[in-house]
């Protein structure tokens, strides 16, 4: 029976002020918060989709034309990919786009209630020096 109670005497929990909650919350220390490591002005913010290929559908409005973009995504419920069209209205500051033409799209301040793009031309594969084989001299 000794060792019983000297076995219980030496597990009992030394004082401590959590014991009966006697210790007001005000003071309790805070948790400890971990610092923004993350500076805002350096590190620029990463958005998707800043770019966009698409074909002018519209182009009857002064400096703005309105581009479809397809896109495929899984379709909600049979998860199979389909085609998704949207249409966007783009700024064209020279009214150099006509209907049919492909075009970039290219995420920019908003210019109007709907405009938030810039339209830009594609560059065409040949556009980038490269002679193709069809247009080299034949010996």
């Amino acid at each position: 029976m000794a060792s019983l109670a000297s076995s219980l005497q030496s597990l009992k929990v030394s004082s401590s002020p959590f014991n009966h909650g006697s210790t007001p919350l005000s003071s309790l220390s805070k948790p400890i918060s971990f610092p923004n490591t993350r500076k805002p002005g350096l590190v620029p913010a990463i958005r998707a989709m800043k770019t966009m290929q698409g074909r002018v559908v519209c182009a009857t409005s002064d400096k703005t034309v309105a581009v479809e973009v397809t896109r495929l995504a899984p379709h909600p419920k049979y998860k199979r990919r389909v085609r998704m069209k949207k249409k966007y209205q783009a700024h064209d500051p020279e009214n150099e786009f006509k209907v049919g033409d492909v075009v970039r799209l290219e995420k920019s301040r908003p210019i109007s209630k709907t405009k938030s793009f810039v339209a830009l031309p594609v560059l065409k594969r040949n556009d980038l020096g490269i002679p193709m084989e069809s247009q080299q001299p034949s010996p």
